[in-house]
């Protein structure tokens, strides 16, 4: 993984959207992006886990922080 920004938002489910896969922003004010267009923090995925889960885990050990699925 590249040069990581140690400021960050995560996701699972951004609302609107059914791809339950792991999504971006680095600011409030900018809109959720799906992990992979984020090609400096992708990291490959397990057999068998959640799209995202060892890029989640990895931002979140740099002090990203995990944002609540809004239902």
């Amino acid at each position: 993984m590249a040069q990581i920004s140690t400021t960050g938002q995560m996701i699972w489910k951004p609302q609107g959207t059914t791809d339950c896969a792991l999504h971006l922003r680095h600011k409030p004010s900018e809109p959720w992006r799906p992990y992979e267009e984020f090609p400096q923090y992708f990291l490959p995925d397990p057999v068998g886990f959640s799209k995202g889960y060892a890029t989640f885990l990895a931002l979140l050990r740099k002090g990203w922080t995990a944002e609540p699925i809004v239902r």
